[in-house]
C-alpha cells in the first residue's frame, strides 16, 4: 500500500485485519456476491439497488449501493477453493475506522449497541489477478432511514483532507468487488467503493 495513502488514513483511530476471501466469478451472477470469508463463513449479498450519488465536490463522488447480506459459518475446508474453476481468491489486509452519526471516530462499537447507526470505511491492500491494489470503502449500518446520512458524515470527515497525489475518486472507479473481480484486465491501482450501505439477515 502506498505509504502516502496509508498515512493519510492514518490520522483516524483504526484497527487491522488480516484474510483471504473467495469469491465465485464464473458464472456472473448479475445483482449476487457469493464468497467463502476467511475459510470460515459463506456469505451472499444481494443487490438491491442505488439510493443515488454521494457526491463531494472536488474531493470524491460515488454510487451509493444497497445490499442485503447472509452469512453462514462453516467448516474449515479441506481442499483450496481458489483452485477450482469459477472462483477468485483476494487476499486482504484492511485498516477499519468506525464512525459514529454524528460524524466522529469511535475506536469500537460498545456492547449491545449493534443497531446504532454507525459507518465502516476500510483501506484495504488487496492481492489479485497477480497484482496488488488498494480499495477505499464505506459501509453504512444501522435504521434504513438513517444510512444516507451516516455515509455523508463520515465520508465528508474522511475526505475533509484530499487524497494524495491529487487522486479524486469518481464514478468510473466505483465498483463492488464481484464488479471489479468481473474485469480481469482492469489496470487502475485503485478501485474506491465509495458509499455502499447495507443491512444484515441472519
Amino acid at each position: 500500500m502506498e505509504t502516502a495513502v496509508a498515512e493519510w488514513f492514518g490520522r483516524f483511530p483504526a484497527e487491522s485485519q488480516s484474510r483471504e476471501d473467495t469469491y465465485l466469478v464464473d458464472p456472473q451472477l448479475r445483482g449476487l456476491s457469493v464468497k467463502v470469508r476467511g475459510g470460515s463463513a459463506l456469505e451472499l449479498k444481494v443487490y438491491c439497488g442505488s439510493p443515488g450519488i454521494l457526491d463531494l465536490a472536488g474531493r470524491a463522488r460515488g454510487r451509493m449501493e444497497f445490499w442485503r447480506k447472509w452469512s453462514w459459518p462453516m467448516s474449515p475446508l479441506h481442499l483450496d477453493i481458489g483452485d477450482l474453476a469459477g472462483w477468485k481468491p483476494v487476499r486482504k489486509r484492511r485498516r477499519i475506522s468506525r464512525f459514529a452519526l454524528a460524524g466522529r471516530p469511535v475506536v469500537a462499537p460498545a456492547p449491545g449497541r449493534g443497531q446504532e447507526p454507525r459507518c465502516a470505511v476500510e483501506l484495504t491492500e488487496i492481492r489479485a489477478h497477480g497484482q496488488d491494489w488498494w480499495t477505499l470503502g464505506f459501509e453504512a449500518a444501522g435504521p434504513a432511514q438513517l444510512l444516507s446520512t451516516e455515509l455523508q458524515a463520515a465520508a465528508a470527515l474522511v475526505f475533509d483532507q484530499p487524497l494524495p497525489g491529487s487522486v479524486e475518486p469518481g464514478l468510473d472507479e466505483c465498483r463492488s468487488y464481484p464488479g471489479w473481480l468481473y474485469q480481469p484486465g482492469a489496470t487502475t491501482q485503485y478501485s474506491p467503493g465509495l458509499g455502499e450501505v447495507s443491512r444484515r439477515s441472519r
